[in-house]
């Protein structure tokens, strides 16, 4: 009388036992997979840590790209794309859910769909889209405490701890970073963006900043002839 309801519960027990082994089986697939940030989709005379980076490789967090002088890398990351030019350096990382990478040296361009899509970040200062919309901007690394913000499709946000600024689309500015150090003589004002003379500054502020003149059109041209849609394959 008995045998039926031991017979269910060893069936029960091993489609339990089966559904466990399965689970096994397939989490490192769905560990490896959520962890990666993004795929090479073109690459010239770049580098992958030591080795040569080929299109369709896996860009994880940590991994570090690299060019060589007349070199490029392209990277799409989800929602977003970068652009190493030549003799640049950068390493990539997560935000929060969101890819980034740290440009060390050289310069780099970023497309963007959304507002989380992709934050750039150079020293203590961290280069995001400011909207929803579209974005294109480029960074360049003059040295350890400066760089060249442009915006040429849509508007960015630039902060370094809790200095944030916007820049709107197609401006571009020299940042300098840490300027209370750079200057002992402290601060000279409210801030302000004009081109005649040194920059204002508050006495809080993390960075001030220059605004100039876009002179390389070339580079933000063929990026949005590429880059259209950020989400496009």
């Amino acid at each position: 009388m008995t045998r039926p309801c031991i017979d269910r519960f060893a069936v029960s027990s091993r489609i339990i036992a089966a559904l466990l082994s399965c689970t096994l089986l397939t989490t490192p697939v769905w560990a490896a997979s959520s962890s990666s940030l993004g795929t090479v989709v073109y690459a010239d005379r770049a580098h992958f840590g030591a080795s040569v980076a080929s299109v369709g490789a896996t860009v994880f967090s940590g991994d570090r790209l690299s060019t060589e002088q007349s070199g490029s890398v392209q990277v799409r990351a989800g929602a977003a794309r970068l652009l190493l030019s030549s003799a640049s350096s950068a390493t990539f990382s997560q935000d929060d859910a969101s890819p980034s990478a740290t440009l060390t040296f050289g310069s780099a361009t970023f497309s963007t769909a959304n507002s989380n899509a992709f934050a750039l970040h150079v020293a203590s200062a961290v280069i995001r889209p400011s909207t929803n919309q579209p974005t294109i901007g480029q960074v360049t690394v003059l040295n350890p405490k400066e760089l060249i913000v442009k915006s040429t499709r849509g508007s960015l946000s630039i902060s370094v701890e809790d200095d944030v600024r916007e820049i709107p689309e197609g401006a571009a500015y020299r940042v300098v970073l840490n300027p209370n150090a750079a200057d002992p003589q402290g601060p000279r004002g409210a801030g302000t963006k004009g081109q005649g003379g040194p920059p204002m500054k508050a006495a809080k502020s993390r960075f001030i900043w220059y605004a100039i003149a876009i002179t390389s059109a070339v580079t933000a041209v063929t990026f949005i002839e590429v880059f259209e849609s950020p989400t496009r394959p």
